[in-house]
């Protein structure tokens, strides 16, 4: 379990915090959403939790554990995954090898099992002749599929997602959804997604909003 306990936070020499005493908690199976108007603190929020950024104040838990104490880098390479709008995949490579360079980086137990990341980039719809091509050869739908399955992947228990679906149309952004829900429902992931559409929103299994600089679960 993730826990969020009295997180608060500010700008610079702001008097007034960005959110102020934040405790929330995220569990495995299920997917969490958060919505929230422009500027108001959602993408900083998913940045303290995936371990990129500290708060002014508060402490992030992992299963009782103080993210602190784990390590920042820690964290991150084994703890969390993140999916970002702008996928972020290694342009220069294939989809393969996206993967493949992951399953390493991040010592994951499937380290170097081609067949392994083969057979799943082909359950979300990409064949060997795409997965070997380079990711920037793929359509945006296409690369964002490699990036959840690269999430998907690695031995990360919680996977954070920025706006995943703001570059694709309606077909690819359900698709997308489904692939989150099976990360949490199939795979026992923590997933949260940032997102500004209510649609996408409602898809969670618990839907938070960010209003007036607080958090109010649904």
């Amino acid at each position: 379990m993730l826990t969020v306990k009295n997180l608060t936070h500010w700008y610079g020499k702001s008097e007034k915090p960005l959110y102020e005493n934040v405790n929330l908690s995220f569990e495995s199976d299920k997917v969490y959403t958060i919505v929230g108007s422009s500027g108001s603190g959602k993408t900083t929020f998913l940045s303290f939790i995936a371990g990129l950024d500290k708060p002014q104040k508060g402490d992030i838990f992992l299963d009782g554990t103080n993210i602190k104490k784990l390590g920042a880098t820690n964290y991150r390479k084994h703890k969390v995954a993140i999916v970002f709008q702008q996928y972020n995949l290694l342009t220069y490579m294939s989809a393969l090898d996206n993967i493949m360079t992951a399953l390493s980086v991040t010592d994951s137990e499937h380290k170097g099992e081609k067949q392994y990341a083969l057979d799943a980039l082909k359950n979300v719809g990409i064949e060997k002749s795409d997965a070997e091509k380079n990711v920037q050869k793929l359509s945006g739908g296409q690369q964002q599929r490699v990036a959840i399955i690269r999430a998907m992947l690695v031995d990360a228990n919680i996977v954070i997602a920025d706006e995943p679906t703001g570059n694709l149309d309606g077909e690819n952004s359900k698709m997308i959804i489904k692939l989150f829900q099976d990360l949490a429902h199939a795979h026992h992931k923590t997933v949260i997604i940032v997102t500004h559409d209510p649609e996408i929103a409602d898809h969670g299994d618990v839907k938070i909003s960010l209003e007036n600089c607080q958090f109010v679960v649904a």
